[in-house]
């Protein structure tokens, strides 16, 4: 087990301890110093991304955020995949990654029950997790998700050629195995300039707040810090969610068991905001009328695609719906 202790910058700032591993993944434990809820959250984030943006620095920090408001905090870092991880599936991802660490969860918490939390792609994870699991789970929480795409706004052409087959990225990525990180951080790039070159704008303006430039620099060495992407799952996100978009027609398997969207009966918050250039509403609406869960919420708020991730409090919303229903 990890010491107790702060964290490394760049790596999260909240004391934490390890409670699982596998492979390159780790199942962090966030302990809330006054706990006020017996439902513990279970954060799930990209594949694209270090899971650090959740706890990006003092004040700046969605995890102790959730502490600070009295709830014990697990997080699901799938750690940065080598060569030898590139047969890596989906499958895997979603029942040997994501379920065996949701038992363990709920295992090291005692709980009867838990919330699970998704953001961006790990929202669409979460989903599908959620659609399969056999686990208590009593609230799903997702961030900014992609679940429907069937109007893709960015990269129209390659969407449209993807569809009809006009292009095959199979190969390529077969070639690489594993898409290294530098590729994952220029394609991103593409897809958000100029938005990207937008904050150094920001800083230039602000560059004599000190707190300011702390968060920008933290921020800004996250966005840089991007981790190889497994060739195995990279195919079937792009062939099964983005070509054929299974997810919201119910078409998608999961090692043989179909993703039932109406299988989702654990009480729902979507949350989208009204200045994400990378998941746009239209992307992530369409849930709503697919699941069964009796009480479900969506939600728009302005912001960015991580706003939510770096405010460092709780918006008010967000704090009355987890404490209503943990």
């Amino acid at each position: 087990m990890k010491k107790w202790g702060q964290i490394d910058s760049g790596s999260g700032q909240t004391s934490r301890m390890t409670i699982w591993k596998k492979n390159k993944a780790t199942l962090w434990y966030y302990p809330t110093a006054m706990k006020k809820y017996r439902t513990p959250l279970f954060l799930i984030y990209s594949l694209i991304n270090q899971p650090y943006i959740l706890d990006l620095g003092p004040g700046i920090s969605m995890i102790n955020a959730f502490t600070d408001e009295g709830y014990d905090v697990y997080l699901f870092d799938f750690g940065i995949p080598g060569y030898e991880d590139k047969d890596i599936t989906l499958d895997n991802y979603i029942l040997d990654y994501i379920q065996n660490g949701v038992k363990r969860a709920l295992r090291h918490s005692n709980a009867a029950d838990i919330s699970i939390i998704g953001y961006c792609l790990g929202g669409t994870l979460a989903t599908i997790y959620t659609a399969v699991a056999k686990e208590p789970i009593k609230n799903l929480i997702l961030f900014a998700p992609p679940i429907d795409f069937s109007h893709i706004t960015f990269f129209n052409n390659w969407h449209k050629a993807l569809q009809k087959e006009k292009i095959d990225l199979n190969e390529i990525i077969d070639l690489y195995g594993i898409i290294p990180a530098n590729v994952m951080e220029a394609g991103l790039r593409l897809l958000t300039s100029p938005i990207s070159f937008s904050p150094y704008l920001s800083l230039l303006d602000r560059a004599d707040d000190k707190k300011y430039v702390d968060k920008w620099q933290r921020f800004n060495n996250w966005a840089k810090n991007h981790v190889p992407f497994v060739g195995a799952t990279l195919k079937s996100l792009l062939n099964d969610l983005l070509k054929d978009n299974k997810l919201i027609q119910n078409k998608l398997f999961i090692r043989n068991n179909r993703v039932e969207l109406s299988n989702i009966k654990a009480n729902l918050l979507v949350i989208s905001t009204d200045g994400d250039q990378i998941v746009p509403e239209e992307l992530i609406k369409p849930i709503m009328p697919k699941v069964s869960s009796q009480d479900k919420t969506y939600k728009r708020v302005k912001g960015g695609h991580v706003t939510l991730a770096i405010k460092g409090y709780l918006p008010d919303f967000l704090a009355e719906w987890l404490k209503t229903h943990s």
